[in-house]
């Protein structure tokens, strides 16, 4: 077991010494033309084909949630000037030894590449979990999301939070408008979009499948009659929510289906659709799994 210690009073040259001697078997060195260097670049900027879904996630609660769900690590990045804590020391112990390699930075070249400004020295270039229709587990009660061409990556990023909070079965990116990569999503998820699966598919696709497999579709409508909390979310439930701009395509409404509102009680005539997934998510789930037992004078079933 390593011996972890508080580096906070150790000079730069003191913890270069000491990580180097510990992990000098792993390590590289990365200057600010490195490879490494310009793909974290190209990640963050979307200046490039990313093949390998390969995403960017810097400090000690994302590295932490990598560790935790097991998601594969590429790269391992630090700078040793910036390690204090035992916790990020604990961290590039096993960083180091799961990535397929790790580089060590000057302040400088780390400064540039990372967003957050406080990551406590640490950085991982992940491969993203990669998932289809065909591995959603399928059961008597089902709930997936189906979100139709979000445009803000924190609102997808916020949403996915709330999908893991309920324990949805997965989400499905129909006509997609963000990178599932963006920095912005990542952070957002606070973690969740390396636990619930995200699949990226199309509307044929997704419509197809839904039918195949018995799911009742749910349509998130401001017009709608039905109140989100007048239905049992009983069986199998695919619940559709549109993007901020355009709202759901109007393919979904050709289908079979039922629609949904959130009553509004002020002036403004919808919510930010992630406080409306949020809202939609814990009626749904918390019925599906038979938490709640919400009574309705307009209760429905499918």
């Amino acid at each position: 077991m390593e011996n972890f210690q508080d580096l906070s009073h150790y000079t730069v040259e003191e913890k270069e010494k000491l990580i180097i001697d510990r992990y000098k078997k792993y390590l590289k060195f990365a200057g600010k033309k490195h490879s490494v260097i310009k793909m974290i670049e190209n990640i963050n900027n979307n200046s490039k084909p990313n093949p390998e879904k390969l995403c960017v996630v810097e400090g000690i609660w994302g590295v932490g949630m990598l560790l935790k769900h097991d998601i594969s690590i590429k790269y391992f990045i630090f700078c040793p000037e910036e390690i204090h804590t035992i916790e990020a020391q604990r961290l590039m112990n096993e960083c180091v030894k799961r990535a397929e390699n790790s580089f060590m930075l000057s302040k400088k070249v780390f400064d540039n590449i990372s967003e957050r400004g406080n990551t406590q020295g640490i950085l991982c270039i992940a491969y993203m979990p990669k998932y289809s229709l065909k591995d959603i587990e399928l059961k008597k009660n089902n709930i997936v999301l189906v979100l139709d061409g979000l445009e803000i990556p924190g609102n997808v990023g916020t949403i996915l939070r709330s999908a893991d909070a309920t324990k949805v079965d997965a989400v499905i990116i129909n006509n997609r408008k963000t990178r599932l990569t963006h920095p912005k999503l990542i952070r957002s998820s606070m973690g969740a979009c390396f636990n619930v699966p995200i699949i990226d598919s199309d509307f044929e696709e997704t419509s197809e499948w839904l039918k195949n497999k018995n799911f009742n579709i749910v349509l998130t409508d401001t017009k709608a009659e039905n109140k989100y909390s007048d239905l049992d979310y009983e069986n199998r439930i695919a619940i559709v929510m549109g993007s901020e701009r355009y709202g759901i395509s109007e393919g979904w409404y050709k289908e079979k289906y039922m629609g949904i509102s959130i009553p509004m009680l002020g002036d403004c005539d919808s919510l930010n659709v992630g406080i409306a997934a949020t809202i939609v998510l814990y009626e749904s789930s918390l019925k599906n799994k038979g938490i709640l037992d919400r009574i309705s004078k307009k209760r429905k079933n499918f």
